[in-house]
């Protein structure tokens, strides 16, 4: 979602600045893609989970600790494989 916001503003400002070198715009896109996810995952952190949609997500991910076994629908036991994990 942020480089696509980046992407849309860009080609706005292209418009009215005349810019060739698509190592520029590249450069440009990432720069305003990285700018906008650090501004609204502060936002997120700060004033709660309403502004992750900003950024396509309800909520930022929840991960496990580390040496916690997966669980749920995606957890894969990969002991049952045919090589026998």
């Amino acid at each position: 979602m942020p480089y696509l916001v980046a992407f849309v503003v860009l080609q706005a400002a292209r418009l009215g600045i005349h810019l060739n070198n698509a190592t520029v715009n590249s450069a440009l896109t990432t720069g305003f893609g990285t700018v906008y996810y650090a501004v609204f995952r502060v936002l997120e952190h700060r004033y709660g989970a309403r502004w992750g949609w900003f950024l396509g997500a309800a909520k930022p991910p929840a991960y496990a600790l580390a040496g916690t076994p997966a669980t749920g629908t995606h957890a894969i036991d990969y002991t049952r494989l045919p090589e026998g994990g």
